[in-house]
């Protein structure tokens, strides 16, 4: 449980994680559905997020370039411990 915490301490990780793993993939989706998140901290929290293997940034080479970040399977770990702080 510490080491959950430990990687979703702070004040955006935990909007950040909920906002991806109920759909929004690409990065103004994401930004949209946090209030008041600027895009520089939404870009330093995605490389958090992914240096912890909680979230994967998938390149698709067309034009434009689409860039879409998802979860990765052991953000769903995370998924009973967001229900209980919610509650």
């Amino acid at each position: 449980m510490r080491d959950a915490l430990d990687v979703i301490n702070g004040k955006w990780k935990l909007p950040f994680i909920i906002s991806v793993t109920v759909g929004n993939e690409r990065f103004t989706e994401i930004q949209e559905s946090i209030p008041g998140i600027t895009p520089k901290v939404l870009a330093k929290e995605l490389k958090e997020l992914e240096q912890h293997q909680l979230i994967k940034r998938i390149i698709i080479e067309d034009y434009p370039v689409k860039i879409l970040d998802k979860p990765e399977p052991y953000a769903d770990t995370l998924t009973p411990i967001i229900y209980a702080l919610k509650d």
